[in-house]
């Protein structure tokens, strides 16, 4: 009986004193609350980061369709509205062709008073020094004044060709415009220089201003050197009339002289092959393009290689089109035979 009150107060100082799990499971709630709040701060974060970069997304996506795109040369042809221009240039390259392949006229053309096409325009080269060889020629073969009408009434033109001085408006310019004003029988090329080496490109200038002051069906190119028997170069022509793409003269080729210093000295000698040989060409004394040769040569003149010498720079132009070689006796003045319409002087 004496036992029993110790074994009550054992119980109740169980009772009085916390256990060791209750001791135990404060450090472990207090650790999974803040371990609840770490899991909530990082979750919060992760969906702030997501709708950070769906944000940024959405902004990169927006400038991605904002910005411009790589156009190629047609898109930007349609851009720039320049698809139809571009057609159209198209169509005029091959409008322009087409006119270059049949002569083209620039400028409205003169002819004779009968209202008859003209049959040629004669363009007799001279130079500063040449005054006596012009009245020789005025006084022989070449018809003045009135009588220089009248052939023109028959649609013949002849005119002393030269350029301009290399100082503009001196002393030679000058006698050459009152020699002029008394005759009335120049072509004055007021873009060239009338100098030796500058030949070459006096037949640009020859063509161009004849294509641009008359319409003929031939022009003839002569030195002056030669004697022209006029009716019989008229004749010639006259039997001719209406074929176009003429290249007409006495036709030669040669050796092409590469030695500097020598007399025919051609300083591109090596574009004409290993056999340094010329192409065929007329003669540089006399030579006759028809009308859409010339013309041809006065579209292209800006275009168009000169070479050392005139004939061999006309034979060039001729290669690349469709031109008719004729190669007539009667055109070597040269010659000793007796059915020829020019000889040397």
């Amino acid at each position: 009986m004496e036992s029993l009150p110790t074994t009550v107060s054992a119980k109740s100082d169980r009772r009085g004193r916390p256990s060791k799990s209750q001791n135990t499971s404060k450090p472990s709630l207090i650790l999974a609350f803040f371990s609840c709040l770490a899991w909530l701060y990082v979750a919060g974060r992760l969906w702030q980061d997501a709708q950070y970069r769906a944000a940024l997304n959405t902004v990169l996506k927006k400038n991605y369709d904002q910005r411009p795109k790589v156009l190629t040369v047609e898109d930007k042809l349609v851009v720039l509205g320049c698809k139809d221009l571009e057609r159209r240039i198209v169509e005029t390259e091959m409008e322009l062709a087409h006119a270059k392949s049949q002569g083209y006229l620039k400028n409205q053309k003169s002819v004779s008073s009968s209202g008859k096409k003209m049959l040629a325009v004669i363009g007799v080269y001279t130079g500063f020094g040449s005054h006596l060889k012009r009245n020789k020629f005025r006084g022989s073969w070449m018809p003045r004044d009135d009588a220089l009408k009248k052939l023109e009434e028959r649609g013949v033109v002849i005119r002393f060709v030269i350029g301009r001085s290399a100082n503009r408006g001196d002393s030679l310019d000058r006698k050459i415009d009152e020699e002029n004003r008394a005759t009335k029988d120049f072509l004055i090329l007021e873009n060239h220089e009338e100098a030796q080496e500058e030949l070459p490109k006096k037949v640009k200038f020859f063509y161009s201003a004849a294509v641009q002051n008359w319409d003929a069906e031939y022009y003839v190119k002569v030195d002056d050197n030669v004697d022209l028997d006029l009716e019989g170069m008229i004749g010639l022509l006259e039997s001719r009339r209406g074929q176009d793409g003429a290249y007409i003269g006495c036709m030669k080729s040669g050796d092409v002289i590469s030695e500097e210093g020598s007399q025919w000295y051609e300083p591109e000698w090596w574009k004409f092959g290993d056999d340094k040989s010329y192409f065929r060409h007329a003669t540089g004394s006399l030579v006759i393009l028809s009308k859409n040769l010339a013309q041809y040569v006065n579209i292209n003149s800006g275009l168009l290689k000169t070479y050392a010498f005139d004939d061999t720079t006309i034979g060039s132009w001729m290669i690349g089109v469709q031109a008719t070689y004729i190669d007539d006796n009667r055109l070597c003045c040269s010659s000793t035979r007796q059915e020829k319409v020019c000889s040397m002087a």
